[in-house]
């Protein structure tokens, strides 16, 4: 997306807020909040600044608990 225009922001927001709303799950996913279902991953750098961080992921957590470390 970042490639075709959209901002790295405009882009994880795409595939976290708007995909929430988009399915109606607003008040389940697109957020790190209490009672929300959330996975997790840590990057190296910052990805609204490069977005190719997000593809060296070095951490994930799903459900609470660490997948990959």
């Amino acid at each position: 997306m970042v490639k075709y225009g959209m901002t790295p922001l405009a882009a994880l927001q795409a595939g976290t807020l708007n995909g929430a709303a988009l399915l109606g799950w607003e008040d389940r996913i697109g957020q790190l909040k209490p009672g929300y279902y959330a996975d997790i991953v840590a990057v190296p750098g910052d990805p609204l600044k490069d977005i190719s961080a997000l593809e060296r992921v070095s951490f994930v957590m799903k459900n609470g608990a660490v997948i990959r470390h």
